[in-house]
């Protein structure tokens, strides 16, 4: 009776050991993207940005302290071939909201409302490309300071989403500046002198107004804490407005907007999560 409790003993640590074995061998994969599609925080992207070793000191020194979050994402990042991809995200950040957490930023110091944050590609499914290849940056950053004042940005910018675009590293940005001129900012937000609040409909509604060749799924409104972050603009590979999928908008009831400069109570944390925003839906 010891004898066979014995060799049964034996044989659970043996099954072990060689368990162990196999998981040294191939290693524990994390899976891709949010299962529990939270929208992904600017802390959990830091320490995603903190393990990648192709991102350049300047870079990644950049991208921990001024990094915004990539909001409303689905499917997750995956790996592609340059230019493999649906259509673009045209990512405008509500400049007011990021500096109130960042005030030290290059583009904090000149009361700007909009201001451009990226061109990503994207998928219909919610997945992204992201570092596609090693293609070397603009050799001369300053001729797009009109975009991104600070160059880690640039950098960033280029290395995460625009290898990804199939285009050269000046046809990128010299493509990003023809995106964000196209779009007119509705005259409610681009002359915003004190706080006020809308819905997410609204602020669509204004932007579709102002831009007539648009519709409302051509949006998504990106809020954090129930004050407005960003708004998107989903265009093809051409620059024409296309049907956002696979991407959240905002849920919140109303979103209040902030001026530059103006006061914020304290438990309003910026780029933090979307608290008070838990009614997401999802454009498909």
């Amino acid at each position: 009776m010891n004898v066979g409790r014995n060799r049964r003993i034996a044989g659970n640590a043996l099954g072990w050991l060689c368990l162990a074995g196999v998981l040294a061998l191939t290693g524990c994969k994390t899976p891709v993207g949010n299962a529990t599609n939270e929208p992904e925080t600017a802390i959990r992207q830091q320490q995603s940005l903190a393990g990648n070793n192709a991102v350049s000191e300047t870079t990644s020194s950049y991208a921990a302290g001024n990094e915004r979050r990539r909001d409303q994402k689905i499917g997750g990042a995956r790996t592609a071939q340059p230019g493999q991809f649906d259509y673009y995200l045209l990512t405008l950040s509500w400049s007011p909201e990021f500096c109130y957490m960042h005030p030290d930023k290059p583009e904090c110091g000149s009361g700007a409302r909009f201001v451009v944050h990226g061109l990503w590609p994207e998928n219909n499914d919610g997945s992204y490309p992201e570092a596609c290849s090693n293609a070397p940056e603009p050799k001369s950053p300053s001729q797009y300071s009109d975009l991104y004042p600070d160059k880690g940005l640039l950098q960033h910018e280029w290395k995460t989403h625009g290898t990804c675009s199939g285009l050269s590293a000046d046809d990128y940005f010299i493509t990003m500046r023809r995106a964000v001129q196209s779009v007119k900012i509705p005259d409610q937000l681009a002359n915003v002198a004190k706080r006020i609040t809308l819905t997410p409909d609204e602020i669509v509604t204004d932007f579709v107004h102002a831009n007539g060749s648009t519709t409302a799924v051509n949006y998504t409104v990106g809020c954090g804490n129930n004050f407005l972050t960003q708004v998107q603009v989903c265009m093809d590979k051409n620059m024409n407005p296309v049907a956002c999928r696979g991407v959240h908008t905002c849920g919140a009831t109303v979103v209040t907007v902030t001026p530059p400069d103006a006061a914020r109570s304290a438990n309003a944390l910026g780029y933090g999560g979307d608290g008070g925003s838990q009614r997401r839906r999802s454009r498909r």
